[in-house]
Protein backbone atom coordinates (compact mmCIF):
# COMPACT_ATOMS: atom_id res chain seq x y z
CA UNK A 1 0.00 0.00 0.00
CA UNK A 2 0.90 3.68 -0.57
CA UNK A 3 2.15 4.26 3.29
CA UNK A 4 4.09 1.27 2.69
CA UNK A 5 5.96 2.06 -0.09
CA UNK A 6 6.79 5.45 1.41
CA UNK A 7 8.09 3.25 4.50
CA UNK A 8 10.48 1.91 2.22
CA UNK A 9 11.29 4.99 -0.03
CA UNK A 10 12.42 6.81 3.31
CA UNK A 11 14.14 3.78 4.28
CA UNK A 12 16.71 4.41 1.19
CA UNK A 13 16.53 8.00 1.22
CA UNK A 14 13.97 9.42 -1.32
CA UNK A 15 12.28 12.44 -0.07
CA UNK A 16 8.79 12.04 1.08
CA UNK A 17 6.48 12.51 3.77
CA UNK A 18 4.97 9.54 5.72
CA UNK A 19 1.83 10.58 7.27
CA UNK A 20 0.08 8.93 9.93
CA UNK A 21 -1.96 5.58 8.90
CA UNK A 22 -5.65 5.29 10.82
CA UNK A 23 -8.43 3.07 10.78
CA UNK A 24 -11.42 5.21 12.45
CA UNK A 25 -12.38 8.69 11.21
CA UNK A 26 -11.88 9.54 15.07
CA UNK A 27 -8.25 8.72 15.36
CA UNK A 28 -7.93 10.91 11.42
CA UNK A 29 -9.06 13.83 13.42
CA UNK A 30 -6.46 13.14 15.84
CA UNK A 31 -4.30 13.14 13.87
CA UNK A 32 -5.13 16.31 11.46
CA UNK A 33 -4.75 18.13 14.87
CA UNK A 34 -1.68 16.31 15.57
CA UNK A 35 -0.12 17.38 11.93
CA UNK A 36 -1.96 20.68 11.85
CA UNK A 37 -2.97 23.17 8.66
CA UNK A 38 -4.73 21.56 5.95
CA UNK A 39 -4.29 17.78 5.26
CA UNK A 40 -5.23 15.12 2.74
CA UNK A 41 -6.99 11.57 3.41
CA UNK A 42 -6.25 8.89 1.32
CA UNK A 43 -7.93 5.32 1.57
CA UNK A 44 -4.97 3.30 1.54
CA UNK A 45 -6.04 0.03 -0.71
CA UNK A 46 -3.95 -1.59 -3.72
CA UNK A 47 -5.42 -0.24 -6.34
CA UNK A 48 -5.23 2.83 -8.91
CA UNK A 49 -7.62 5.45 -9.35
CA UNK A 50 -8.43 6.40 -5.63
CA UNK A 51 -9.14 10.10 -6.43
CA UNK A 52 -11.75 9.38 -8.62
CA UNK A 53 -13.55 7.07 -6.75
CA UNK A 54 -13.58 9.33 -3.88
CA UNK A 55 -10.56 7.96 -1.61
CA UNK A 56 -8.52 11.32 -1.48
CA UNK A 57 -10.26 14.80 0.03
CA UNK A 58 -8.37 17.54 1.15
CA UNK A 59 -9.40 18.65 5.06
CA UNK A 60 -9.05 22.26 6.08
CA UNK A 61 -9.84 21.56 9.71
CA UNK A 62 -9.82 18.62 11.71
CA UNK A 63 -13.76 17.99 11.74
CA UNK A 64 -13.27 17.91 8.21
CA UNK A 65 -10.99 15.36 8.47
CA UNK A 66 -13.48 13.48 10.80
CA UNK A 67 -16.42 13.64 8.25
CA UNK A 68 -14.20 12.87 5.40
CA UNK A 69 -11.88 9.50 7.19
CA UNK A 70 -16.05 8.60 7.55
CA UNK A 71 -17.26 8.42 4.04
CA UNK A 72 -13.59 7.19 2.83
CA UNK A 73 -13.75 4.05 5.25
CA UNK A 74 -17.03 3.51 3.85
CA UNK A 75 -16.13 3.12 0.43
CA UNK A 76 -14.91 0.34 -2.08
CA UNK A 77 -12.95 0.73 -4.24
CA UNK A 78 -12.53 -1.85 -7.36
CA UNK A 79 -14.13 -4.01 -4.78
CA UNK A 80 -11.61 -3.50 -1.88
CA UNK A 81 -12.85 -2.21 1.38
CA UNK A 82 -10.92 0.28 2.88
CA UNK A 83 -10.04 -0.33 5.96
CA UNK A 84 -7.18 2.69 6.58
CA UNK A 85 -6.74 6.03 5.60
CA UNK A 86 -3.21 8.35 5.34
CA UNK A 87 -3.31 11.72 6.83
CA UNK A 88 -0.59 13.95 5.98
CA UNK A 89 -0.22 17.23 5.15
CA UNK A 90 -1.69 18.97 2.15
CA UNK A 91 1.56 19.94 -0.14
CA UNK A 92 -0.05 21.11 -3.70
CA UNK A 93 2.64 20.76 -6.12
CA UNK A 94 3.04 23.11 -8.39
CA UNK A 95 4.39 20.22 -11.13
CA UNK A 96 3.88 16.45 -11.21
CA UNK A 97 5.95 14.15 -12.91
CA UNK A 98 6.03 10.38 -13.42
CA UNK A 99 8.88 8.15 -12.66
CA UNK A 100 9.41 4.05 -12.31
CA UNK A 101 11.53 1.30 -12.50
CA UNK A 102 10.35 -2.26 -13.83
CA UNK A 103 11.39 -5.29 -14.39
CA UNK A 104 11.23 -5.94 -18.53
CA UNK A 105 10.55 -9.48 -19.09
CA UNK A 106 10.30 -9.40 -22.94
CA UNK A 107 13.26 -7.80 -22.95
CA UNK A 108 15.32 -9.51 -19.91
CA UNK A 109 16.32 -6.35 -18.24
CA UNK A 110 15.00 -3.42 -16.08
CA UNK A 111 13.36 -0.31 -17.95
CA UNK A 112 12.57 3.37 -16.56
CA UNK A 113 9.82 5.31 -17.38
CA UNK A 114 9.52 8.22 -16.68
CA UNK A 115 7.46 11.86 -18.01
CA UNK A 116 7.58 15.25 -16.87
CA UNK A 117 4.35 15.61 -18.15
CA UNK A 118 2.70 13.18 -16.28
CA UNK A 119 1.61 12.66 -13.05
CA UNK A 120 -1.91 11.39 -12.37
CA UNK A 121 -2.87 11.57 -15.70
CA UNK A 122 0.65 9.62 -16.88
CA UNK A 123 -2.00 7.34 -18.83
CA UNK A 124 -4.05 10.43 -20.66
CA UNK A 125 -0.26 11.48 -21.37
CA UNK A 126 1.44 8.20 -23.05
CA UNK A 127 -2.38 8.17 -25.04
CA UNK A 128 -2.30 11.55 -26.54
CA UNK A 129 1.56 12.49 -26.79
CA UNK A 130 3.29 8.95 -26.07
CA UNK A 131 7.05 11.13 -27.31
CA UNK A 132 6.18 13.02 -23.95
CA UNK A 133 6.73 9.55 -21.97
CA UNK A 134 10.26 8.12 -22.03
CA UNK A 135 11.03 4.50 -21.82
CA UNK A 136 15.29 4.44 -20.90
CA UNK A 137 16.18 0.39 -20.88
CA UNK A 138 18.53 -0.30 -17.78
CA UNK A 139 21.33 -2.75 -18.42
CA UNK A 140 21.09 -4.42 -14.70
CA UNK A 141 24.42 -5.99 -14.87
CA UNK A 142 25.90 -2.07 -14.48
CA UNK A 143 22.50 -0.86 -12.81
CA UNK A 144 21.99 3.05 -12.12
CA UNK A 145 24.64 5.03 -11.29
CA UNK A 146 25.27 9.20 -11.12
CA UNK A 147 25.98 9.05 -14.86
CA UNK A 148 23.01 6.54 -15.76
CA UNK A 149 20.93 8.99 -13.38
CA UNK A 150 21.98 12.19 -15.48
CA UNK A 151 21.16 10.26 -18.83
CA UNK A 152 17.87 9.35 -17.54
CA UNK A 153 17.21 12.90 -15.72
CA UNK A 154 18.53 14.75 -19.62
CA UNK A 155 15.81 12.22 -21.26
CA UNK A 156 13.10 12.89 -19.51
CA UNK A 157 14.02 16.62 -19.33
CA UNK A 158 13.22 17.41 -15.48
CA UNK A 159 14.03 21.66 -14.99
CA UNK A 160 17.19 23.09 -13.91
CA UNK A 161 15.53 23.91 -11.03
CA UNK A 162 14.90 20.69 -9.62
CA UNK A 163 17.52 18.39 -12.17
CA UNK A 164 20.19 17.48 -9.28
CA UNK A 165 17.26 16.50 -6.89
CA UNK A 166 15.61 14.53 -9.93
CA UNK A 167 19.63 12.73 -10.43
CA UNK A 168 19.94 12.26 -6.25
CA UNK A 169 15.97 11.06 -6.55
CA UNK A 170 16.60 8.73 -9.41
CA UNK A 171 19.79 7.11 -8.00
CA UNK A 172 17.69 6.21 -4.62
CA UNK A 173 14.73 4.90 -6.58
CA UNK A 174 16.84 2.57 -8.17
CA UNK A 175 18.46 1.84 -4.84
CA UNK A 176 14.84 0.86 -3.42
CA UNK A 177 14.00 -1.38 -6.92
CA UNK A 178 17.29 -3.44 -6.57
CA UNK A 179 18.03 -3.46 -3.00
CA UNK A 180 14.32 -4.51 -2.01
CA UNK A 181 13.94 -6.97 -5.14
CA UNK A 182 10.92 -5.45 -6.42
CA UNK A 183 9.67 -5.85 -9.92
CA UNK A 184 8.23 -2.14 -10.29
CA UNK A 185 8.41 0.87 -8.04
CA UNK A 186 6.45 3.94 -9.11
CA UNK A 187 5.94 7.59 -8.32
CA UNK A 188 2.72 9.29 -9.33
CA UNK A 189 2.65 11.73 -9.01
CA UNK A 190 6.23 13.09 -8.67
CA UNK A 191 5.83 16.38 -7.54
CA UNK A 192 7.74 20.15 -7.58
CA UNK A 193 6.61 21.49 -4.17
CA UNK A 194 6.72 25.14 -3.19
CA UNK A 195 10.79 26.38 -3.21
CA UNK A 196 11.87 23.78 -6.01
CA UNK A 197 11.18 20.39 -3.78
CA UNK A 198 11.31 17.62 -5.46
CA UNK A 199 8.46 14.82 -3.36
CA UNK A 200 7.48 11.58 -3.92
CA UNK A 201 4.02 12.28 -3.34
CA UNK A 202 2.60 8.40 -3.91
CA UNK A 203 4.43 5.37 -3.97
CA UNK A 204 3.38 2.20 -5.33
CA UNK A 205 6.25 -0.58 -4.78
CA UNK A 206 5.60 -4.74 -6.06
CA UNK A 207 8.22 -6.88 -4.36
CA UNK A 208 9.24 -10.57 -5.24
CA UNK A 209 7.42 -12.98 -3.12
CA UNK A 210 10.51 -15.44 -4.52
CA UNK A 211 13.06 -13.35 -2.38
CA UNK A 212 10.53 -13.16 1.14
CA UNK A 213 11.81 -16.38 2.88
CA UNK A 214 15.90 -15.64 3.03
CA UNK A 215 16.68 -12.56 1.61
CA UNK A 216 13.91 -10.37 3.05
CA UNK A 217 11.99 -12.19 5.90
CA UNK A 218 11.05 -8.59 7.04
CA UNK A 219 8.64 -8.26 3.96
CA UNK A 220 6.77 -9.99 5.98
CA UNK A 221 5.56 -7.36 8.01
CA UNK A 222 4.19 -5.72 4.92
CA UNK A 223 0.84 -8.14 4.33
CA UNK A 224 -2.11 -7.32 6.37
CA UNK A 225 -2.95 -10.87 7.07
CA UNK A 226 -6.61 -10.65 8.41
CA UNK A 227 -7.33 -8.94 5.05
CA UNK A 228 -5.66 -11.99 3.48
CA UNK A 229 -8.26 -14.58 1.37
CA UNK A 230 -8.35 -17.48 4.42
CA UNK A 231 -8.10 -19.59 1.60
CA UNK A 232 -4.61 -18.21 0.35
CA UNK A 233 -3.43 -17.65 3.75
CA UNK A 234 -4.06 -21.55 4.17
CA UNK A 235 -2.27 -22.55 1.10
CA UNK A 236 0.93 -20.50 1.91
CA UNK A 237 1.52 -21.90 5.09
CA UNK A 238 1.91 -25.32 3.30
CA UNK A 239 4.00 -23.95 0.82
CA UNK A 240 1.33 -24.27 -2.07
CA UNK A 241 1.56 -21.85 -4.96
CA UNK A 242 -2.34 -21.17 -5.41
CA UNK A 243 -4.23 -18.64 -6.34
CA UNK A 244 -8.11 -18.12 -5.39
CA UNK A 245 -10.52 -17.37 -8.41
CA UNK A 246 -13.86 -16.74 -9.12
CA UNK A 247 -15.30 -19.78 -10.73
CA UNK A 248 -16.81 -23.48 -9.63
CA UNK A 249 -13.81 -25.74 -10.86
CA UNK A 250 -11.13 -26.44 -8.80
CA UNK A 251 -7.89 -27.18 -10.65
CA UNK A 252 -4.46 -29.07 -9.26
CA UNK A 253 -1.77 -29.50 -11.64
CA UNK A 254 2.13 -29.69 -11.83
CA UNK A 255 3.81 -27.22 -13.63
CA UNK A 256 2.42 -23.41 -14.27
CA UNK A 257 2.40 -23.79 -17.73
CA UNK A 258 -0.08 -26.62 -17.21
CA UNK A 259 -2.26 -25.34 -15.24
CA UNK A 260 -2.01 -21.92 -16.56
CA UNK A 261 -3.43 -24.27 -20.12
CA UNK A 262 -5.62 -26.20 -18.17
CA UNK A 263 -8.18 -22.82 -16.56
CA UNK A 264 -7.97 -22.24 -20.48
CA UNK A 265 -9.61 -25.21 -21.50
CA UNK A 266 -12.00 -25.73 -18.36
CA UNK A 267 -13.62 -22.06 -19.05
CA UNK A 268 -13.68 -22.91 -22.86
CA UNK A 269 -15.20 -25.99 -21.68
CA UNK A 270 -17.59 -24.67 -19.20
CA UNK A 271 -19.48 -22.51 -21.62
CA UNK A 272 -21.19 -25.58 -22.20
CA UNK A 273 -21.79 -26.03 -18.97
CA UNK A 274 -23.80 -23.38 -17.64
CA UNK A 275 -20.67 -20.76 -17.94
CA UNK A 276 -19.20 -22.85 -14.98
CA UNK A 277 -15.08 -21.36 -14.79
CA UNK A 278 -12.27 -22.29 -12.39
CA UNK A 279 -12.12 -21.72 -9.37
CA UNK A 280 -8.68 -21.52 -8.73
CA UNK A 281 -4.69 -21.72 -9.79
CA UNK A 282 -2.69 -24.55 -7.92
CA UNK A 283 0.65 -25.91 -9.31
CA UNK A 284 2.16 -28.69 -7.03
CA UNK A 285 5.43 -28.34 -8.92
CA UNK A 286 6.94 -31.82 -9.07
CA UNK A 287 6.23 -32.79 -5.55
CA UNK A 288 3.15 -34.38 -5.92
CA UNK A 289 3.06 -36.90 -3.31
CA UNK A 290 0.00 -38.19 -1.18
CA UNK A 291 0.63 -34.79 1.71
CA UNK A 292 1.00 -32.41 -0.94
CA UNK A 293 -1.34 -34.10 -2.95
CA UNK A 294 -3.90 -33.65 0.16
CA UNK A 295 -3.16 -30.51 1.73
CA UNK A 296 -3.84 -29.09 -2.18
CA UNK A 297 -7.18 -31.18 -1.94
CA UNK A 298 -7.58 -29.88 1.64
CA UNK A 299 -7.62 -25.75 0.29
CA UNK A 300 -9.88 -26.50 -2.92
CA UNK A 301 -12.67 -28.81 -1.17
CA UNK A 302 -12.30 -26.16 1.72
CA UNK A 303 -13.65 -23.55 -0.91
CA UNK A 304 -17.39 -23.52 -1.24
CA UNK A 305 -17.72 -21.92 -4.41
CA UNK A 306 -15.68 -25.23 -5.49
CA UNK A 307 -18.37 -28.09 -6.55
CA UNK A 308 -15.87 -30.69 -8.92
CA UNK A 309 -12.08 -30.60 -8.85
CA UNK A 310 -10.35 -31.65 -12.01
CA UNK A 311 -6.60 -32.99 -11.35
CA UNK A 312 -4.53 -32.95 -14.42
CA UNK A 313 -0.88 -34.19 -14.02
CA UNK A 314 1.65 -35.00 -17.02
CA UNK A 315 4.22 -37.15 -15.21
CA UNK A 316 7.61 -36.53 -16.13
CA UNK A 317 10.62 -36.10 -12.99
CA UNK A 318 7.31 -37.03 -10.86
CA UNK A 319 5.36 -40.17 -12.70
CA UNK A 320 1.58 -40.74 -12.98
CA UNK A 321 2.01 -43.91 -10.49
CA UNK A 322 3.18 -41.37 -7.50
CA UNK A 323 0.69 -39.17 -8.39
CA UNK A 324 -1.96 -41.74 -8.54
CA UNK A 325 -0.80 -42.83 -4.95
CA UNK A 326 -0.87 -39.33 -3.81
CA UNK A 327 -4.73 -39.05 -4.65
CA UNK A 328 -5.48 -42.43 -2.78
CA UNK A 329 -3.18 -41.19 -0.08
CA UNK A 330 -4.63 -38.19 -0.10
CA UNK A 331 -8.49 -39.34 -0.20
CA UNK A 332 -7.42 -41.58 2.52
CA UNK A 333 -5.76 -38.76 4.69
CA UNK A 334 -9.29 -36.47 4.07
CA UNK A 335 -11.70 -38.82 4.59
CA UNK A 336 -15.29 -37.95 5.51
CA UNK A 337 -14.17 -34.19 4.15
CA UNK A 338 -13.91 -35.21 0.87
CA UNK A 339 -17.17 -34.76 -0.32
CA UNK A 340 -16.78 -33.14 -3.87
CA UNK A 341 -16.37 -35.13 -7.58
CA UNK A 342 -12.56 -35.27 -8.28
CA UNK A 343 -11.72 -35.89 -12.55
CA UNK A 344 -8.40 -37.05 -12.81
CA UNK A 345 -6.38 -36.68 -15.96
CA UNK A 346 -3.05 -38.57 -16.38
CA UNK A 347 -0.58 -38.93 -19.26
CA UNK A 348 3.25 -39.36 -19.40
CA UNK A 349 6.04 -41.11 -17.11
CA UNK A 350 4.18 -44.66 -16.00
CA UNK A 351 0.65 -43.50 -16.86
CA UNK A 352 -0.92 -46.90 -17.41
CA UNK A 353 0.50 -47.88 -13.47
CA UNK A 354 -0.96 -44.50 -12.31
CA UNK A 355 -4.35 -45.22 -14.07
CA UNK A 356 -4.31 -48.91 -12.69
CA UNK A 357 -4.21 -47.75 -9.65
CA UNK A 358 -7.06 -45.27 -9.44
CA UNK A 359 -8.59 -48.26 -11.31
CA UNK A 360 -8.45 -50.95 -8.22
CA UNK A 361 -8.98 -47.69 -5.87
CA UNK A 362 -12.43 -47.64 -7.70
CA UNK A 363 -13.71 -44.28 -5.12
CA UNK A 364 -16.63 -43.08 -5.60
CA UNK A 365 -15.80 -39.41 -6.23
CA UNK A 366 -13.12 -40.18 -8.85
CA UNK A 367 -13.61 -40.14 -12.52
CA UNK A 368 -10.84 -41.12 -15.05
CA UNK A 369 -10.73 -39.34 -18.48
CA UNK A 370 -7.89 -40.09 -21.06
CA UNK A 371 -7.41 -36.35 -22.17
CA UNK A 372 -7.58 -32.82 -21.02
CA UNK A 373 -10.47 -31.77 -23.32
CA UNK A 374 -12.25 -34.23 -22.65
CA UNK A 375 -11.37 -34.17 -18.56
CA UNK A 376 -12.13 -30.89 -18.19
CA UNK A 377 -15.83 -30.67 -20.31
CA UNK A 378 -16.40 -33.70 -17.62
CA UNK A 379 -15.25 -31.61 -14.33
CA UNK A 380 -17.37 -28.56 -16.10
CA UNK A 381 -20.41 -30.39 -16.24
CA UNK A 382 -20.25 -31.72 -12.58
CA UNK A 383 -19.53 -28.60 -11.38
CA UNK A 384 -22.75 -27.68 -13.36
CA UNK A 385 -25.06 -30.09 -12.23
Amino acid sequence: MEYQAKELFAKHGVATTLGVVVETAEAAKAAAEQIGGVTVIKAQVKAGGRGKAGGVKLAKTPDEAFEHATNILALEIKDLPVNRVLVTPATPPEEEYYFSFLLDRANRQYLCIASVEGGVEIEEVAKTNPDAVKQIPIDPGAGVDEAKAREIATEAAFPEAVFEQAVAMIQSLYTVFVEEDATLVEVNPLARLAGDKLEALDGKVSLDENASEVRHPEHEAFEIKDETDPLEAKAKDKGLNYVKLDGQVGIIGNGAGLVMSTLDVVAYAGEAHGGVKPANFLDIGGGANAQVMADGLDVILNDAQVKSVFVNVFGGITACDEVANGIKGALEILGAEATKPLVVRLDGNNVEEGRRILDELNHPLVTQVDTMDGAADKAAELANA
